[in-house]
């Protein structure tokens, strides 16, 4: 199980990490020190998305500061990828495969499981700790 609630190491800036346990107290935290908070449970009788297949989500992603930089909210036209093949940021790719679908989960990451040290100006600054509201639609192998 990659989730865990004590970790020896935190990837998450001192500031940064004041901010998210004061905003989520509740915060789960995995072994790569990614905080995550499920809104809404979904269905686990469906299984899990597996590399390679392509998943289709509806999401938000902020700066701790709560500014959005990229957001797709319509369940019409949702922002569909392939885990495992089409270089989305670390910080998804390990939290796509334990989503069940329906779920709508938090997240909360590191800038090295994110854009990094150079972000991606300009609206992502460098070094920046990300939060994205991902729901989980479907999954398949188109």
């Amino acid at each position: 199980d990659w989730s865990s609630d004590v970790c020896s190491s935190d990837l998450l800036p001192p500031e940064d990490r004041e901010v998210v346990e004061k905003r989520w107290p509740d915060a789960k935290r995995t072994s790569t020190s990614i905080r995550y908070v499920i809104l809404k449970e979904g269905d686990p009788q469906a299984g899990k998305p597996q590399p390679g297949q392509y998943v289709s989500v509806l999401f938000k992603g902020s700066l701790l500061n709560g500014k959005i930089f990229d957001q797709v909210q319509d369940a019409k036209n949702p922002f569909k990828m392939r885990i495992g093949r089409e270089g989305l940021i670390a910080g998804w790719e390990q939290v796509l495969p334990q989503m069940n679908k329906g779920e709508k989960r938090l997240i909360i990451v590191p800038y090295e499981l994110a854009y990094g040290e150079k972000g991606r100006p300009p609206d992502i600054p460098r070094r920046a700790t990300l939060v994205f509201e991902i729901e989980m639609l479907e999954w398949g192998d188109k």
